[in-house]
């Protein structure tokens, strides 16, 4: 009885433990369905989108909000951002086609458009990106000149940006600009391009200085030569008014002489008005003989001064008889 009583407690025992054993396993399981329960509602942010696989399939795109997955079957397998990011580029070296190697760098700003391609259409977009702008300012810088190379920073981010959308369209991405930031010329490259500008600025100022003298001399001949015009628009005047002047003065005697001849001639058609004219004239002869005779002058006379009109007559003034 005794061998019986102990195997029982022995049994009873190992069952027990069995049942605390099972307790414990049901209470992970359970522990476990509610962490999947709670795991499987899901808060997808703002300007992001979550992509669930069912069974390690694609199944649907998960928009901004709250979603309810299926524990055990469906699983939130990426998660991507759709808002739009910077990625660095880092320096590499290139060489133009004038063969000088420079070290450039950049930046490129991108969104996601489609999260479902970027998380099947490529391993990592990011890292896709980098190397195809790399590759393609490579290219580029590879078909200009060094001095190009400083002017047209548009057209290689441009030609950058059109190479990496057309990429963009499988991965799901767009490409919305990409800025170079530094294009760093060797250290002998750049003391030349600084001893070249140096030259280009003092070549600027000497033919800004010449171009300023040449300026100043034409201004001053100019003004010389509006001197000179005027000086002789002047002088052109001056003569004109003189010359009017001396017209009129001249205009005023004839009138003056014209009027006193014709006073003359009424004073003689008038009685005795011949007889008195003559007497008048033989004065003003008489007057002029006088002047005429000095110390050193000899006079002769070709009438006598008795007789005025022997004189006269001489003299072509006396009347005809």
């Amino acid at each position: 009885m005794e061998e019986i009583y102990y195997e029982l407690q022995f049994l009873l025992g190992e069952f027990a433990i069995m049942s605390s054993i099972n307790f414990i396993f049901w209470a992970i399981i359970f522990f476990i369905f509610i962490i999947k329960l709670v795991k499987a509602i899901m808060f997808v942010p703002t300007k992001s989108a979550y992509v669930v696989e069912r069974l390690g399939k694609y199944h649907r795109t998960l928009d901004p909000g709250l979603h309810a997955l299926i524990p055990f079957i469906e699983k939130v397998a990426y998660k991507q951002s759709e808002k739009e990011q910077s990625i660095d580029v880092l320096p590499q070296e290139c060489f133009t086609k004038d063969n000088v190697k420079v070290e450039v760098d950049g930046v490129m700003y991108v969104r996601v458009v489609s999260p479902r391609k970027a998380s099947y259409g490529v391993t990592d977009y990011h890292d896709a990106a980098i190397q195809l702008a790399q590759t393609t300012i490579r290219s580029v810088i590879g078909t200009m000149e060094l001095d190009k190379t400083f002017e047209e920073r548009d057209i290689m981010s441009a030609r950058v940006v059109e190479v990496l959308n057309d990429a963009g369209e499988t991965w799901g991405i767009q490409v919305q600009r990409y800025e170079i930031k530094n294009i760093v010329p060797p250290s002998t490259v750049k003391k030349s391009m600084e001893k070249q500008a140096s030259a280009e600025r003092k070549r600027r100022a000497i033919i800004a200085e010449s171009e300023g003298q040449m300026i100043s001399r034409i201004n001053r001949s100019e003004g010389i030569k509006m001197e000179l015009i005027n000086q002789s628009e002047g002088e052109k005047q001056k003569r004109i008014n003189e010359a009017e002047g001396k017209a009129q003065a001249i205009l005023a005697i004839a009138e003056a002489t014209a009027e006193s001849i014709i006073q003359v001639g009424e004073a003689i058609a008038q009685n005795n008005g011949e007889e008195s004219v003559r007497l008048q004239l033989s004065k003003k002869l008489l007057s002029q003989f006088g002047q005429l005779a000095t110390e050193e002058t000899n006079v002769i006379l070709p009438a006598d001064l008795s007789k005025p009109e022997e004189l006269l007559g001489a003299a072509g003034l006396a009347s005809k008889a």
